[in-house]
């Protein structure tokens, strides 16, 4: 039986909000750890005390847990404010596996149209074929959680997070991510 080949295509997403560039770069960029849905979009799910994104090229993005345990997630590679932010995005996979996000923003007569575009799926390989499809659905919930909006997918991606919990499935899921970097 041969297998369909893996679909590596770039996954695009867009919102557009009320908001003028300055202030939508700055929500995104800036305050990310406020908007990011830590439950549902995280390798701890509750166990989460914050999410960064250190706003500068060379910027780490992480989630912190209240005992300190830090999972990297990426690496801000562009930070043009208030056009462009840019990050690899890796997390519980393996770094040289991540993907790039590059997010734009652009001015509109109503506001900005926000522009995510993830890319890098070929250095998956096979894996790409289990998490892409889920990524192109969580980035949209992503960018709606980020305009403050509700979103189906949102609650699709509670109910996935609630049940890793329920079922104990939670410490397999982090000691099974490889971006784990030891408490400071």
């Amino acid at each position: 039986m041969t297998r369909n080949p893996v679909d590596t295509s770039p996954i695009v997403r867009a919102v557009s909000v009320s908001w003028p560039p300055d202030e939508a770069f700055r929500r995104f960029a800036i305050d990310f750890g406020a908007w990011w849905p830590r439950y549902t979009h995280s390798i701890g799910g509750r166990r989460v005390k914050r999410v960064v994104l250190e706003p500068r090229v060379g910027g780490a993005l992480f989630e912190e847990h209240y005992d300190g345990t830090r999972y990297a997630w990426g690496t801000v590679t562009a930070f043009d404010p208030p056009r462009r932010i840019a990050f690899t995005f890796h997390a519980s996979y393996a770094e040289q596996d991540a993907q790039r996000v590059d997010v734009s923003f652009t001015p509109e007569a109503t506001g900005t149209r926000l522009e995510l575009v993830s890319s890098g799926w070929e250095r998956m390989g096979d894996a790409a074929r289990r998490s892409r499809g889920g990524y192109a659905i969580g980035w949209g919930a992503i960018l709606d959680r980020y305009a403050e909006r509700f979103s189906a997918g949102e609650l699709l991606f509670f109910a996935i997070a609630w049940g890793i919990d329920v079922t104990g499935q939670r410490g397999k899921f982090m000691r099974n991510s490889l971006g784990r970097v030891p408490p400071r």
